[in-house]
């Protein structure tokens, strides 16, 4: 599933790809992708004659907040496009990536929305397993009352209230594994299986420690390893062990450079042990016993 570094590729990429893209026309190859409204044809309609004016992301979420034509004959300046028209909503779950398309080529099977301007290029979005969802939120909602995972997400992992003091606070008197804490998408935003196994590698701790064992010096590790191991990533275009791809069709390089994940039975880069897989709650979960206590 496409974590935080790499939702925040593809939120840089649609940003350069679309700048000044005003949406024309609208197909929508497989209903369920549309997760609101419930009814295609509304969501077709809210959509159309838009202007994707910015690209946001929070936690795996990208958000597209729209500006509406005003005048069909005009299309710029975007002074033009005054009246906000809500907010395209993108989870891509677990294989789900966009593609930008410059001449009109047939879409493959497992294309789900089709969005064109009118010169007929295509941003198409892709997910093998269709897990991936869209919404459009018309002005006047608000997406994190619509969306009740959007609404319940933690503080974003570079976000000034993500600090010691608050990892204290929500691992205190908790018996999860510390694993599992960093898995909690209510605690910290966009943090998947790949860079909690990383991170806590970075920072020597076990991944089966209780949370609330953690200590505070261990807690200033952990925080700054989550940190410096997304913004790395973030830099590599993120992380493709099957199924990620960039707004150009490339793998995120992130995985050529990782300790433990994906590494089992390799050896570790620091000491040499070979690195163990196990489960935690259903997660296959990558770490060095000697390196993380």
């Amino acid at each position: 599933m496409p974590e935080l570094p790499e939702v925040e590729t593809v939120r840089k990429g649609l940003e350069q790809k679309l700048n000044n893209f005003i949406i024309n026309k609208v197909e929508v190859c497989r209903d369920s992708t549309v997760a609101f409204p419930t009814n295609k044809e509304e969501f077709i309609k809210g959509l159309q004659n838009s202007l994707i004016y910015k690209w946001d992301r929070r936690g795996k979420y990208l958000i597209a907040e729209l500006k509406k034509l005003e005048n069909k004959n005009i299309q710029f300046p975007q002074e033009k496009f005054s009246i906000n028209n809500g907010f395209l909503v993108v989870h891509l779950r677990m294989t789900g990536y966009f593609k930008f398309i410059n001449n009109l080529t047939q879409p493959c099977k497992h294309t789900r929305i089709r969005v064109f301007d009118k010169n007929n290029k295509e941003l198409r979005y892709i997910d093998v397993r269709s897990f991936g969802q869209m919404w459009w939120i018309k002005d006047g909602l608000s997406p994190y009352k619509i969306i009740k995972g959007l609404g319940s997400l933690g503080p974003e992992p570079f976000s000034k209230e993500f600090n010691t003091n608050y990892l204290k606070k929500v691992i205190a008197k908790r018996t999860k594994s510390i694993k599992a804490i960093l898995l909690d998408q209510t605690i910290v935003a966009g943090i998947g299986n790949i860079y909690a196994d990383e991170s806590l590698y970075s920072a020597g701790i076990s991944p089966f420690r209780e949370a609330q064992t953690i200590k505070k010096n261990e807690l200033i590790r952990l925080k700054e390893s989550i940190v410096t191991v997304l913004k790395k990533s973030i830099g590599s275009g993120g992380t493709t062990f099957s199924d990620f791809r960039d707004l150009e069709g490339e793998n995120g390089n992130f995985g050529l450079q990782t300790n433990v994940y994906r590494r089992t039975g390799k050896e570790c880069r620091k000491c040499g042990n070979l690195i163990e897989r196990q489960k935690i709650t259903g997660r296959s979960t990558h770490w060095c016993p000697k390196c993380q206590k």
